[in-house]
């Protein structure tokens, strides 16, 4: 069973009145330890799926699956659960808490979902991204590099079997953004999670297994290596 399932899946935005589609028949399957771009121009839809396959949107048509769970009609409480217990989540910004540390910021959501082995899982996973040893430093001590593996740590804290990646490379140089994907690589295999990551990087798409290319809303094409 794929982790990750599209099946024709639309969505409409209501612009100034008007309908806009930013999704339309999209269909496609991602395997647990296969690293996915998505690419084309701004405005192809992206983001839109990105959103819908992290349960942070829902479809107008169509069918989007998790990990086998139907993301249609859950109430707030399965939302939360599903992001809770399936994915991870890595941003461009990498959206780490200033006030905390770095082991802080990744045990957080295990923290909020009361885990008690919280810490220890924190631990561990700063040592998975190779940062053990600075887990009582700041954001504001680390580097560039070191704060997206803080953040993928986080993302990965729980074990998920989905991990989304928006433009994770986009604020960092070309070596530092090298090694990230690199990690990405790396984990996805060993972890056996389904990423997908959207970008405008040819690098950062050639370091993937799969590319799928969209266009208006639709994929205009998929290329498995």
């Amino acid at each position: 069973m794929p982790i990750l399932s599209l099946e024709g899946v639309g969505k409409d935005y209501l612009a100034e009145g008007q309908s806009v589609k930013a999704l339309s028949g999209v269909t496609l399957e991602v395997q647990a330890g296969e690293f996915v771009a998505l690419v084309g121009r701004s405005g192809c839809g992206k983001s839109t799926l990105l959103n819908l396959a992290g349960a942070m949107d829902f479809p107008t048509t169509g069918v989007v699956r998790i990990d086998g769970v139907c993301t249609e009609g859950l109430n707030d409480a399965g939302q939360t659960k599903l992001r809770r217990e399936k994915i991870g989540f890595v941003f461009q910004s990498f959206q780490l808490l200033h006030t905390l540390t770095a082991i802080e910021n990744v045990e957080l959501p295990l923290l909020l979902a009361g885990n008690p082995r919280a810490r220890e899982k924190a631990r561990k996973a700063l040592e998975l991204v190779e940062l053990d040893g600075l887990g009582e430093r700041f954001p504001h001590q680390l580097s560039g590099g070191q704060m997206q593996r803080v953040a993928i740590a986080r993302a990965l804290v729980h074990s998920p079997r989905l991990l989304l990646a928006d433009e994770p490379t986009g604020n960092l140089d070309t070596v530092t953004g090298s090694l990230i994907l690199e990690l990405l690589q790396q984990l996805t295999r060993t972890q056996q999670t389904a990423t997908i990551m959207a970008t405008h990087s040819a690098e950062a798409a050639a370091a993937c297994d799969t590319l799928v290319r969209l266009r208006d809303g639709h994929i205009e094409g998929i290329v498995r290596r």
